[in-house]
């Protein structure tokens, strides 16, 4: 566990080592506010993609007000557990020299062709001329929801890029009727950690900054006795730990729509990475939960005659 004294907040400064890799990751925030808000019974989302402001996520709130005003308590079916339990059966943690060490997943919503950008509100994150925003409004069915609330629910640490957690600290952390909700709940318990080369002054209560080594510091969280480390949203930092083989568990919730347009959860240029695919379920929806392992480099055709 990486349990910290409630309401303690820090900042960890680590001085620039040879070789390292500074990045102030957080780009894409828009997936992780729809997927989470779909736990809740509505998706929207918040502008947050490359080269988008460092501004304070309180604009949102009114926004989640109005969206809070629609929820019903946000109570898991009964069946529930048993479409969770086939959708994500019990996995064992990676291990090292035998002993089972900190996991580290990912959970991302994305359209067919791969857009995690603009799923909430069409209004919302229509940064570099994004006209189709709100393509995951109504998606997913209670189970899926469900399926949502109880990820979140066993993670045993959370770690985010800047943005997403700015937009998070101002949401899930900010709202009460957000904190109080099974999600909340789950953020504001567990430790959360965020890459950024300049945040200095986290204002959400249990939160460390991850400034210097970020290989390192990671590192040294999945080093730690069992557990899970989950990363919502955050497509850049995503993007960064695929590339640095540092994921060992990926969850992609597919909406079933081609959007045509909008930032890709994967470049068309970057890391080339086998899959094993662990579970997949397809909902009423016809959202469909894919989960996947991470196994090395993909295999090749060759020129040579078989």
């Amino acid at each position: 566990m990486l349990d910290q004294p409630a309401g303690r907040q820090q900042a960890s400064q680590r001085p620039p080592r040879a070789n390292h890799v500074e990045v102030d990751v957080g780009a894409v925030a828009g997936d992780d506010v729809a997927k989470v808000l779909l736990a809740v019974g509505r998706t929207t989302a918040i502008a947050d993609g490359p080269g988008a402001p460092n501004r304070q996520a309180d604009v949102a709130t009114t926004g989640y007000r109005k969206i809070l005003s629609r929820i019903s308590g946000g109570r898991c079916r009964t069946g529930a557990a048993a479409f969770v339990a086939g959708v994500r059966p019990p996995t064992r943690a990676p291990e090292e020299r035998g002993i089972a060490i900190m996991k580290l997943t990912t959970m991302t919503q994305v359209t067919v062709d791969g857009v995690m950008q603009g799923n909430g509100p069409m209004d919302v994150d229509r940064g570099n001329g994004f006209e189709r925003g709100g393509w995951a409004k109504g998606a997913g069915d209670d189970e899926t929801r469900a399926f949502i609330t109880q990820t979140y629910q066993r993670a045993d640490a959370f770690l985010f890029g800047r943005r997403t957690y700015e937009l998070f600290a101002g949401s899930w952390g900010a709202i009460e009727e957000m904190r109080a909700h099974p999600v909340g709940v789950a953020l504001n318990e567990k430790p959360k950690y965020v890459a950024s080369t300049t945040l200095t002054a986290p204002r959400w209560a249990d939160t460390t900054v991850l400034s210097g080594d970020l290989a390192a510091a990671i590192g040294e969280l999945k080093a730690r006795p069992a557990g899970e480390l989950q990363v919502h949203g955050s497509g850049a930092l995503i993007r960064w730990l695929l590339g640095n083989a540092l994921v060992d568990e990926m969850t992609l919730l597919v909406v079933p729509v081609i959007l045509g347009q909008g930032m890709r959860l994967f470049p068309d240029s970057g890391s080339d990475i086998a899959l094993d695919l662990v579970d997949s379920r397809v909902d009423s929806k016809g959202v469909t939960i894919q989960v996947y392992r991470p196994a090395g480099r993909p295999q090749y055709a060759t020129d040579r005659s078989t």
